[in-house]
């Protein structure tokens, strides 16, 4: 139980109202209000004061983990271009051939496949900040073994290795998020961390320059240095998140126990206390109160159809995304092949950039309008669209027309997947509670990343008779990916059609339980689910409050 005197500050400082309509729409219907008690409502900007504090807590932590995962995951893209003029690139050393390059990048994909799910449901029962520790340091443990890859084998077993111990990072991290915030506002914050790939792509490609500078030095080529120090730095950030993460919050007063896995980690600082925890606690009550889960539960996910459209959605963006992010250079050396390897790196990085930009501009503006997610979402991939024919139909006399293609390509990308994790989350949630967000986040993520499969062992260097140098080069690869963009985007609409059509409404058994984000048939169970009802819109923005 709070202190008396903890509450009784809350009460002074956080006096009940009832919210505007065009931002909270906290006011329920007089029927309903006449049989249930009026819910408490707290002044929004305290609330969002609360969540701004978690902001600093966790999204630095996700930030760096997943610039550093990113990384590693990536890296091999760049090594196969690195140093190439003097024959000390990751293909000649090796003597690799294309197909053990798509089998190599593939077999990372299709570990990362098997384990996803296994991986968030194992989180979902432990401590989710060990968890995300395990595998930070895993992944940089592997990443540094990768120094030491002597032939073709090595490279494909540690790759494979990589997927097993990186899976579930990705939709841990959305899962990690719904502990702390409602899925409504997750879309602006996965967009924040999920900057951290498009700096790791466009920050790896300049530095590779760097390390390209110091090739021979030690006894290690140049990729060797780089596979070397993100690996070791990656193991140190992943001891480091054992006291950075919080653990998943208590309510008021309860204590924390001390039993299994709990023993033998280290303590960490509560994320909030005093009024900001019990504001947190008004506010998010469905996390604090979970119903245990059942493999009847599970079941009840697995089979819901609302997986199948999202999982399309996000094979499209995924695929192409990695298709981009592990062949970029390729296209590049394609559209000149001119170009030495320190321009490839250099010109790698402004796709990058570009998908930074939209992620900050697009994910907050989606989060406003969270009921148009598949409008945003298929804006952005019609970009990606676009950009893919620039970069197939442009003249070949006209290189940098092309590359502006993949610049297009970069602004569309960023977008799609916060979007579609996010909206995984809002429907699943309110369907399914913690093992809807659990289960459907990897399911999502796993099966999705089929297309990463798909454009990596299929495409570009992995279709042999795509890759001949000439004015054709790879342009079967770039029209089968809008061929499985434009499956996603149809996905997103017959989503959206569909959830209108069924309304969309909670389990029988969640409203019977009260359980996840509803009390009962009728009501709702905490704040953040009262003003999810509306959207915010462009309400309480800088420019509308008043001085």
């Amino acid at each position: 139980m709070a202190s008396a005197a903890a509450e009784e500050g809350v009460t002074k400082a956080l006096s009940p109202r009832t919210s505007s309509a065009s931002y909270d729409a906290t006011t329920l219907r007089e029927t309903e209000a006449d049989a249930a008690p009026q819910a408490i409502e707290y002044d929004v900007e305290r609330v969002e004061k609360v969540y701004r504090k978690l902001d600093l807590r966790i999204i630095p932590a996700f930030w760096t983990l997943y610039f550093l995962c990113s990384a590693i995951r990536s890296n091999i893209g760049l090594a196969q271009t690195m140093n190439a003029d003097v024959g000390h690139d990751l293909i000649t050393v090796l003597s690799l051939s294309s197909k053990d390059i798509s089998t190599a990048l593939a077999l990372f994909y299709v570990a990362y496949v098997l384990f996803d799910f296994p991986s968030n449901l194992i989180m979902s029962k432990l401590s989710p900040r060990a968890w995300m520790a395990r595998i930070v340091f895993a992944v940089g443990l592997i990443g540094a073994s990768f120094t030491a890859v002597k032939d073709a084998w090595s490279l494909k077993f540690l790759r494979f290795l990589l997927g097993v111990v990186i899976a579930g990072m990705w939709p841990g991290m959305a899962y990690y998020l719904t502990l702390f915030y409602p899925p409504s506002r997750t879309g602006k914050r996965i967009g924040q961390y999920f900057t951290a790939a498009q700096v790791s792509a466009a920050v790896v490609g300049l530095v590779s320059a760097g390390f390209q500078l110091v090739d021979g030095r030690g006894g290690l080529y140049g990729f060797q240095w780089m596979f070397l120090i993100y690996g070791v730095v990656a193991i140190a950030v992943g001891i480091a998140l054992l006291w950075w993460l919080p653990d998943r919050p208590l309510p008021p007063g309860q204590s924390r126990s001390n039993t299994g896995i709990a023993r033998w980690l280290p303590a960490t600082p509560v994320a909030l206390s005093g009024e900001d925890a019990l504001i947190h606690y008004e506010d998010l009550k469905r996390v604090y109160h979970p119903r245990p889960w059942t493999l009847k539960d599970l079941t009840n996910v697995l089979i819901d159809w609302r997986l199948w459209p999202l999982t399309l959605m996000y094979f499209g963006v995924v695929g192409v995304g990695i298709g981009t992010q592990l062949y970029g250079t390729v296209i590049i050396h394609g559209i000149n092949p001119k170009f030495t390897g320190v321009q490839l790196s250099l010109l790698f990085a402004p796709i990058w950039i570009m998908d930074l930009i939209a992620i900050l501009l697009v994910t907050p503006i989606s989060d406003r309008f969270h009921r148009l997610r598949p409008f945003f979402f298929s804006a952005a991939t019609s970009i990606q669209i676009a950009g893919l024919l620039t970069v197939t139909f442009a003249p070949t006399s006209n290189p940098w027309a092309r590359y502006g293609g993949l610049l297009l390509i970069g602004f569309g990308l960023g977008p799609t997947v916060p979007i579609c994790m996010t909206w995984t989350n809002e429907i699943f949630q309110r369907r399914h509670g913690e093992v809807g967000v659990a289960s459907a986040s990897a399911l999502v993520s796993g099966l999705g990343n089929l297309g990463s499969i798909t454009t990596t062992y299929a495409l570009y260097t992995g279709w042999p008779a795509d890759a001949v140098p000439g004015p054709h080069q790879y342009r079967n690869s770039n029209l089968v990916m809008i061929a499985i963009l434009a499956v996603s985007i149809v996905s997103s609409f017959i989503m959206f059609v569909a959830l209108k059509l069924t309304r969309d409404r909670p389990r029988n058994k969640l409203r019977s339980q009260g359980s996840s984000t509803t009390d009962g048939a009728n009501g709702f169970e905490d704040g953040a689910a009262r003003r999810e009802i509306e959207q915010r819109g462009f309400g309480r923005m800088w420019w509308s409050k008043k001085l």
